[in-house]
């Protein structure tokens, strides 16, 4: 099956920036999409961003929209989230995860594979 890794997260100022990675591997298919979601303390798991795999096309939550920039490589099967303008709010696990269907790329549900989360911690 597909292996998520991501990497990137840390401890970053209010108003700055960080690059998260997602990493896959041992898939032997293209993914039709991939995402980002994010677990604050006490929260449910929330979309954050997606982007389809073939043509780019993307997805933003409002609470990142103009602040997040989703991308991605095929060639080295690498998801990568640019964060800045970081608030508090933003503080979060952050996983990467992938869609091997058709499907709406902003509900949880639609996602087949995980990563094991990054943390970011936004203070001020």
């Amino acid at each position: 099956q597909v292996q998520l890794v991501e990497s990137g997260g840390g401890l970053v100022q209010a108003g700055g920036s960080l690059r998260l990675s997602c990493s896959a591997s041992g898939r032997t298919f293209r993914d039709y999409f991939m995402g980002w979601f994010r677990q604050a303390p006490g929260k449910e798991r929330e979309f954050v961003s997606a982007i389809w795999w073939i043509g780019g096309n993307s997805y933003y939550a409002d609470s990142v929209k103009g602040r997040f920039t989703i991308s991605r490589d095929n060639a080295k099967n690498t998801l990568y989230l640019q964060m800045n303008s970081l608030k508090d709010e933003d503080t979060a696990v952050y996983y990467c995860a992938a869609s091997i269907r058709v499907g709406d790329p902003v509900q949880i549900s639609k996602y087949d594979y995980w990563g094991q989360g990054t943390q970011v911690t936004v203070s001020s």
